[in-house]
């Protein structure tokens, strides 16, 4: 039985999680490393792939493109956990959030591990493979958001969901100062108000800005996948960190959603 004080006690669970990302991380202290001594070392080539992930990104938040996500396999997912039939995405909202949890825990363990085989083989070439790399951990990622975002009863083919997506992206990719911006922007989501998350898709404008970042925190963790061989492990310890920063991102972000519409529901039903 989800209680309001069992709610708040998880909300405010997810605000301490907020406030310990506030602390900065060797990854992100290395990420502070001169940008423009990174380009001198990163071959134009990788470079250039690295380039296509901003109009690969922007046709993502406009139509879903290449990487939109099918439903069923989280759909079975929470069958299996809810042990019900013919369950509906527009039917999840209902689920209990414990179930949202443990279908998104067990998409975060299986999307690391694909994600850590991926960055072995394609670290094993060092950089003539790396170009390979780059737009698979990027599919995967993206996957990887939309799936959880299901997993908590929310349509990643609306455009809306897909630029909470796309800042939940950001986010797992910022500086402290950046997240605590990401975090004031998704506030909206939040609140659900109609005419904010208006303002939240009009930053479509500036979605170059989102991947810019998102380009720089890449690029530099890829260049330690650039060496033959011991590219592999690299690779392999790299995108499984990304994805998992990435899942727990999304899990914290979407289940904080779907909690204060609870909240909100049992107040209006009081």
């Amino acid at each position: 039985m989800e209680t309001k004080d069992w709610l708040e006690g998880e909300l405010l669970k997810i605000e301490e999680w907020e406030q310990d990302q506030k602390g900065l991380w060797f990854w992100e202290k290395l990420g502070r490393l001169p940008f423009k001594l990174l380009d001198k070392l990163t071959p134009a080539f990788i470079q250039k792939k690295i380039g296509v992930l901003l109009d690969e990104l922007g046709q993502y938040v406009q139509t879903g493109g290449q990487y939109l996500t099918q439903e069923q396999v989280v759909m079975k997912k929470l069958q299996k956990h809810a042990q019900t039939d013919n369950l509906e995405l527009t039917d999840v909202a209902t689920l209990p959030i414990e179930t949202m949890d443990a279908v998104s825990q067990d998409l975060k363990t299986s999307r690391s591990q694909v994600a850590t085989v991926q960055g072995a083989t394609t670290g094993f070439g060092g950089v003539f493979t790396l170009a390979i790399d780059i737009p698979v951990i990027l599919g995967l990622s993206l996957k990887t958001l939309q799936e959880i975002a299901i997993a908590y009863g929310y349509d990643p083919k609306q455009r809306e969901e897909r630029v909470f997506i796309i800042k939940c992206l950001q986010f797992s990719s910022s500086d402290v100062v950046g997240k605590e911006a990401i975090l004031n922007e998704l506030s909206s989501y939040y609140k659900r108000d109609k005419e904010t998350n208006k303002e939240v898709i009009s930053q479509l404008q500036g979605w170059r800005e989102v991947v810019y970042t998102y380009r720089d925190q890449f690029g530099w963790k890829k260049l330690l996948q650039m060496v033959p061989i011991a590219g592999m492990v690299f690779g392999a310890l790299t995108n499984r960190s990304m994805i998992n920063d990435l899942s727990e991102a999304g899990m914290m972000l979407y289940r904080k959603r779907r909690i204060l519409e609870r909240l909100e529901h049992n107040e209006e039903a009081i």
